[in-house]
């Protein structure tokens, strides 16, 4: 019996995975290293791609790239294919493998199976291409299309500062005007001559007011003229004429 003192939540237990279908992904290299040969007489660049989208996202594929071997066709075999990966990241001359890291590429990958039955299938990286590349086979999962970030460019000179142009207030919106309403003017009959009933009559002035007789003055009369004497035979002599006789003579 061995004493261990281990915690397993402390470490995430180890999964198998089975290989996924062949076709195109897009995958990116997120890690690589320089490993050397079982027999010791050479290396090889092992790298480590990983699906970056699709249903296999974060699923990983490992090629391996013979650039030191004694034979001269396998390491011609090697660079070609580390030339394909330069090409289908943008990468041209690379100094550290790390420069690949993290560029998203199109992979065309198979299922390796081993005849032996030694060894579980897996997958195996059969091409390489650029991202925005057509494959020519609709077999392959949808893909986004990818720019590759533009090299940064020198910023221009700041244009010298003009005044910017000066533009026109925006025309104010005023009510419509409405038409000014004028009431007919009424036309005034022609006078009409007012009845005589309706006509006051023209005041007149008051006739002086008759004073009683016991004011009034007696005129002064003619002294009567000298009746002649009645005739002595004793018939009474006639008196003055009225009025009512005086008009018949």
């Amino acid at each position: 019996m061995t004493q261990l003192n281990f915690d397993a939540r402390t470490v995430d237990p180890q999964q198998t995975f089975e290989p996924i279908p062949a076709g195109w992904y897009n995958m990116m290299i997120v890690e690589s290293e320089m490993k050397p040969t079982s027999k010791g007489d050479g290396a090889y660049l092992q790298v480590t791609l990983k699906v970056v989208d699709g249903q296999h996202a974060g699923r990983q594929v490992f090629d391996r790239m013979n650039l030191q071997n004694p034979n001269p066709v396998a390491a011609e075999i090697g660079y070609k294919r580390l030339s394909a990966y330069c090409h289908a990241t943008g990468v041209i001359q690379v100094q550290d493998s790390q420069q690949l890291h993290g560029i998203p590429f199109k992979a065309r990958v198979s299922v390796r199976t081993d005849t032996t039955g030694q060894y579980d299938p897996s997958n195996e990286v059969k091409a390489v291409k650029h991202i925005n590349e057509d494959t020519g086979t609709t077999a392959a999962p949808a893909a986004q299309q990818w720019q590759a970030a533009p090299p940064a460019q020198p910023a221009p000179a700041a244009p010298a500062w003009t005044a910017p142009p000066q533009q026109q207030p925006p025309a104010q919106w005023a009510p419509p005007q409405q038409p000014t309403f004028q009431a007919p003017q009424q036309t005034q009959p022609a006078p009409t001559a007012a009845a005589p009933w309706t006509q006051q009559p023209t005041a007149q002035a008051a006739p002086a007011a008759a004073q009683p007789p016991w004011t009034q003055q007696p005129a002064a009369q003619a002294a009567p003229s000298a009746q002649p004497a009645p005739a002595a035979t004793g018939a009474a002599a006639p008196g003055p004429t009225p009025p009512w006789a005086q008009a018949k003579q």
